[in-house]
């Protein structure tokens, strides 16, 4: 009896143990919603960011291959130029990283030209005018703006677009690959590549090309007056191209040419300009007869140098020096390493020397330089040339010695008057 007792449950115990079992039951199914809950929750969670993530970048993306807007007061709509792009401020900012002194190309009268990269892809340079509110620096940007969009060659440097706003003036070309004919010649870095007599060659006629059309093809025709081997660039090609037109001027030739300040490069400027103020085509011609000179030496117009070893500062001085004593050879460019044509060496010192003769006036026009390249009418001119010059040096010799007999007088007529009675 007892055993039945102990084993057979009573009402109660049977009501307890369901209310248990039921709580138990609700607490599992609670759990599990909540969990089920929880995941799905994080799901969406998820979901909602990728979404919202791949907008972002979509518009993100889009936003950069849209055109730039200059926020209020950074663009100066005062100052248009007709076809040409007009860059956005933060545009030209960003393509330069923020005009990081890494990325200077060069230095300037007017400022500094970067290296840049738009946001698809393309490579300009970009020139600022560090200070364009300063004598000369606003005149210079919009002669240069002027200049180029008149001036349309293959062998002129072509501007893309501008920038301006109440602080800035910005200009912006394409890039040259291969950085300007002075870098090339006297700049380049370990395992660069030299340039070579038949780029040499090229880059003389391009140029001569180009400022041909400055002063026979453009009207009015465009004088550059700054003419050297620091403003021919070199495409990926190595095809010369004139640029850094801020001294440049165009001329109406039913006025005079008589500028206020000389302008332009030591050792560049042809002689009258110095003496006179006056610019004239001529004076592009002696600078790109100086140009020749550096193609084909290598040396810069003006080299102290030289100096030490009893030469010619002038680098004009020295080759005329070397070509009266038929050195050529110590003319080239060593880093040419012999490697040059001896005839065309020969044309390109003569040419040089018609282009940088002390009367404007005898010297040959770029059309006749273009075709003396080639040979055509360079032998007449040259013997003309020589005989100038033998004439030219005997007046100077006979100046000299008059000044020095003069000198040897005045001398002695103080020798005699201190040694005459007191």
């Amino acid at each position: 009896m007892g055993f039945s007792g102990t084993l057979s449950p009573k009402i109660g115990d049977i009501k307890t143990l369901s209310t248990l079992y039921v709580q138990k039951d609700g607490s599992s199914h609670k759990a599990r919603i909540g969990i089920i809950g929880g995941v799905i929750g994080i799901t969406v969670l998820l979901l909602s960011g990728g979404v919202m993530f791949l907008v972002w970048k979509r518009r993100s993306k889009a936003n950069r291959q849209d055109k730039f807007v200059d926020v209020a007061g950074e663009d100066d709509r005062r100052i248009a130029f007709g076809q040409l792009k007009r860059f956005a401020w933060r545009e030209l900012q960003l393509a330069t990283d923020a005009f990081s002194e890494k990325n200077v190309l060069g230095q300037g009268g007017f400022g500094k030209v970067y290296k840049g990269v738009l946001v698809d892809g393309t490579k300009i340079a970009v020139k600022r005018l560090t200070d364009y509110e300063s004598p000369g620096g606003e005149q210079a940007f919009l002669r240069e703006v002027e200049m180029i969009s008149v001036a349309v060659h293959r062998n002129l440097l072509r501007l893309i677009g501008f920038c301006t706003t109440p602080s800035e003036r910005l200009l912006v070309y394409p890039f040259m690959q291969n950085l300007s004919v002075a870098y090339r010649l006297r700049e380049i870095k370990p395992g660069e590549p030299v340039l070579d007599w038949p780029t040499r060659k090229r880059v003389a006629l391009g140029t001569a090309r180009g400022l041909e059309y400055l002063h026979e093809h453009c009207n009015p025709k465009i004088i550059h007056r700054d003419v050297k081997a620091a403003n021919v660039l070199l495409d990926k090609d190595y095809e010369a191209v004139v640029g850094d037109f801020g001294l440049a001027k165009l001329v109406d030739v039913r006025r005079t040419n008589v500028t206020t300040q000389v302008r332009g490069t030591m050792g560049h400027i042809a002689p009258e300009y110095l003496s006179t103020g006056k610019s004239s085509e001529r004076t592009d011609i002696f600078g790109y007869g100086i140009m020749l000179l550096e193609l084909v030496t290598g040396q810069r117009a003006i080299d102290f140098s030289r100096l030490e070893d009893e030469d010619d500062v002038l680098l004009l001085d020295h080759v005329k020096k070397l070509e009266r004593e038929k050195k050529l050879d110590a003319i080239v460019d060593r880093n040419l390493n012999g490697k040059y044509d001896d005839k065309e060496l020969e044309i390109m010192i003569q040419v040089a020397l018609l282009c940088t003769g002390a009367s404007p006036e005898d010297r040959p026009s770029m059309s006749e330089v273009v075709r003396m390249l080639d040979g055509e009418g360079l032998t007449e001119r040259w013997e003309e040339w020589q005989q100038i010059e033998v004439n030219r040096r005997q007046d100077y010799e006979r100046v000299q010695r008059r000044f020095n007999y003069g000198e040897d007088s005045l001398y002695n007529q103080d020798a005699i008057e201190l040694s005459g009675g007191r």
